[in-house]
């Protein structure tokens, strides 16, 4: 429309002016509707601000009304659960959503673990998500958004907490503004619990990730996680073994404190898919304490969580077919 005929026509020249979906004016009230899909909350609320005021600026306009819509991203949830504590299973997590932001998807993780919350420690970061229309703003850390309950306690303080409040806790984590996060890592606590109920239930994971590892005592709690997700119609998309194998930086001498293949055996007899191994390696558990995850560092360093990432991302991808 000419510009003469559309006095709003000049908002085509503005920088934003791909998100403009309609325009309309009458007696005097710009009316725009502007797509926000993929901005977060603060770029949201310029974006609204910048057009309002390149209505008003335009002779004729009294009034500028802006209705921001957005569309949903298609959104990939994996669950990472293990059926014991101990297993390092909030570390694999970590690092299984970096690596997966390595291969170019924006992802988000949510530190579900409501009574043992690590993701703060391993990611380096003590800061807190602010809040805006009751919904949580992510942190930024290594290349994620996260959040974790960890981050609205204080430290060494215990969450004494029933099954109702765990599960309303995770509720708020899931629902905050994850903006244009394509896949949301869960890291959930261990066993099976109200909290796992609860995530299953209500968001419904496309995919499960199993942490254990080699020995039998933490493969039979493995087992019974994996038949929860069974029984709730969640895909598991396999069994990680974790802690498998230990090279002696003295020696370099090989040994397997944990066993050996424990994990991979029971993947085959209960007739899941095997991820892979991960070292026992006293180079992970510096890296994490220090709040630097080795997926997030050099190539020698993520490689091994590289190749997890690729294996779940494999997994889901079959699953969907």
């Amino acid at each position: 429309m000419a510009a003469e005929n559309d006095p709003l026509a000049t908002l085509d020249a503005h920088p934003e002016a791909a998100r403009l979906r309609s325009r309309k004016l009458k007696d005097g009230v710009a009316t725009l509707i502007v797509d926000a899909t993929g901005l977060g909350t603060a770029d949201r609320a310029a974006v609204e601000e910048n057009f309002r005021d390149a209505a008003l600026a335009i002779e004729g306009v009294s009034e500028a009304r802006i209705a921001m819509t957005a569309s949903q991203p298609a959104r990939t949830l994996i669950a990472v659960g293990a059926g014991k504590g101990g297993v390092g299973k909030s570390t694999v997590a970590t690092n299984l959503a970096i690596a997966i932001s390595r291969t170019g998807k924006k992802v988000g993780l949510v530190d579900a673990d409501v009574y043992g919350p690590s993701q703060p420690t391993l990611l380096g970061t003590n800061a807190k998500p602010e809040a805006e229309d009751d919904r949580l703003i992510p942190v930024e850390a290594h290349g994620l958004k996260f959040l974790s309950l960890g981050q609205l306690v204080s430290p060494g303080h215990a969450l004494a907490w029933r099954g109702p409040m765990a599960t309303g806790a995770l509720a708020k984590l899931i629902e905050a503004d994850w903006g244009d996060a394509e896949v949301l890592v869960v890291d959930l606590p261990p066993g099976t619990g109200d909290v796992q109920l609860s995530l299953i239930q209500k968001s419904r994971p496309d995919g499960a990730v199993i942490v254990s590892t080699p020995q039998d005592l933490s493969l039979i709690d493995a087992t019974r996680a994996i038949d929860l997700f069974r029984k709730m119609d969640v895909p598991v998309l396999g069994i990680v073994e974790n802690m498998a194998g230990y090279i002696c930086p003295h020696c370099g001498e090989g040994s397997d404190p944990f066993g050996s293949g424990g994990a991979e055996a029971a993947a085959e007899t209960i007739g899941v898919p095997f991820l892979g191994r991960l070292p026992l390696s006293p180079a992970i558990r510096s890296a994490s304490d220090a709040g630097m995850p080795p997926a997030a560092g050099a190539p020698q360093d993520a490689d091994a969580f590289t190749r997890l990432a690729a294996a779940v991302l494999a997994e889901l991808e079959k699953v969907r077919r």
